[in-house]
């Protein structure tokens, strides 16, 4: 009977994420995730070939993993409640996820992008082109149609919720939850300019892990 592996590939990329926490992906090595595992390093090259693609496979994993939520919201009916929804997800899985959350707020660029396979670039840009398509056919329903008008869009659900989870991670003491509540504010005030149907959408926005 075959034993089971000890040191899964979610075991290693949770103690590399572990890592970017704490100390900067810089900090993700072999031989540290070993380390933080109690694993010789031959355990991570197994599932691993080299850093690079142990650095990939955390970024990519941890988009995938937040993307899941997202996209998810991103359907909603109707619209604005959809829209809600989305931005309610940043906050929220940031909120609950926040080892994960510190590695999206480092960029993939910290994660040596430019040293990914181009396997692991094409993953990458499927994961960005699954969000864009996304808010583009919620763009569509909420009947936002010129640049200017998804522009807005994404501002409102893309980077304003990522930019209230940085500010909170970089400012002490900052209280995330409060932050969540005022975007959800923000975006359902903006909301109410041009959408008609702003009263179906709830206080508290459909949102998943």
């Amino acid at each position: 009977m075959s034993r089971k592996p000890t040191h899964t590939r979610d075991s290693l990329l949770d103690a590399a994420a572990d890592l970017a926490a704490s100390h900067g992906a810089a900090a993700v090595t072999m031989s540290a995730v070993a380390a933080a595992v109690g694993a010789p390093s031959g355990s991570v090259y197994y599932r691993f070939p080299d850093r690079a693609t142990l650095l990939a496979g955390l970024w990519l994993r941890t988009v995938d993993r937040f993307q899941s939520g997202f996209l998810e919201a991103l359907r909603i009916d109707p619209p604005q409640r959809a829209a809600m929804g989305a931005a309610h997800h940043v906050t929220d899985w940031s909120r609950r996820h926040p080892t994960e959350a510190a590695v999206l707020l480092a960029g993939r660029e910290a994660f040596g992008f430019a040293q990914w396979s181009a396997e692991s670039r094409d993953v990458a840009a499927t994961q960005q082109a699954r969000i864009d398509d996304a808010v583009r056919e919620l763009g569509d329903r909420l009947g936002y149609h010129s640049r200017a008008d998804r522009e807005r869009l994404a501002l409102l659900i893309v980077e304003l919720p990522h930019a209230a989870v940085r500010r909170c991670a970089r400012k002490a003491g900052a209280d995330l939850a409060d932050a969540a509540a005022a975007v959800d504010r923000i975006v359902r005030d903006a909301l109410g300019e041009g959408a008609g149907t702003l009263s179906d959408a709830p206080s508290d926005p459909a949102h998943t892990g």
